[in-house]
């Protein structure tokens, strides 16, 4: 075992903030594994700049995701102007945290620089103006984020998802230059946090619901749903969450289209940005 390995103790402790009292076997383990249990999304940043060649950094991580053929369909725009991270985080709402963090990166799903090479060879593209080459490229682009996501916090930093770029996907694409055939599937705040803004691991659900083995099986969900309720609603408790339980997210996120801020048109949105997706 690596020495450098967390104790059983440490895994023991890691895995009960993860999910509470429905504890997984313990299995192997090392630091990479300990921190990325540790995970949070963090919504208060310190205006610290970040150490010269972070953002490089992140982007070397991001490269080295899983990309589909190696047709690395995504880009990432890079933002620490006031102005910029002002304009967008009163597009999602106004989350104060983009204009807080120092580096707000916008992760593109971008079909733009291959309908370009079509251009240049002057070759059709069959395959481009498809749901599936959509898919992918999106997956390309949350892939290449998740591990800019780990390299940051393996830095001693504290990252948060923004997918209410998608709120309005046009009037972003436009404030950052994008060209057609490329939006911002969701953006990223980086930075060192504030002490109040840390906050605790949000357990998850147990992986008797998320685990299947050979089939899926479905039978005993409601009850493990009711015990995971139970457990969030704990936890919602402590941070005074409007929704207490699991389920009632559910509901209020999933129930009513106002839910959606804007997102029910964004067929029509990707069309405006030069998508055409069958």
């Amino acid at each position: 075992m690596d020495s450098l390995a967390p104790k059983t103790d440490d895994k023991q402790a890691a895995l009960r903030r993860r999910y509470g009292a429905t504890l997984p076997p313990a299995g192997p383990w090392n630091d990479t594994i300990a921190a990325m249990l540790e995970h949070r999304s963090v919504r208060g940043y310190k205006p610290d700049a970040l150490p010269e060649g972070t953002l490089e950094t992140l982007i070397a991580a991001a490269s080295s995701a899983a990309t589909s053929s190696n047709m690395q369909w995504w880009t990432a725009v890079a933002i620490t102007n006031p102005a910029t991270k002002k304009e967008l985080a009163e597009t999602a709402g106004n989350q104060k945290h983009i204009e807080e963090c120092p580096l707000y990166i916008a992760f593109v799903t971008d079909m733009s620089r291959n309908a370009r090479i079509s251009a240049q060879e002057k070759v059709e593209f069959e395959c481009m103006p498809w749901l599936e080459t959509f898919l992918v490229a999106s997956i390309d682009a949350a892939l290449a984020a998740q591990n800019a996501v780990v390299a940051a916090e393996s830095l001693g930093l504290q990252t948060v998802y923004i997918g209410a770029m998608r709120n309005d996907p046009v009037r972003v694409a436009r404030l950052l230059n994008l060209p057609d055939g490329a939006f911002v599937v969701f953006g990223l705040c980086v930075g060192y946090p504030t002490e109040k803004a840390v906050g605790e691991v949000k357990p998850r659900l147990p992986q008797s619901l998320v685990l299947h083995r050979e089939r899926y099986d479905a039978t005993h969900e409601a009850a493990a749903i009711k015990q995971y309720d139970a457990e969030m609603e704990k936890f919602s408790q402590r941070h005074e969450l409007q929704a207490g339980t699991w389920t009632q997210r559910v509901l209020n996120r999933l129930g009513p289209i106002k839910s959606m801020n804007g997102r029910e048109k964004m067929r029509a949105a990707l069309a405006t940005l030069g998508f055409t997706i069958r």
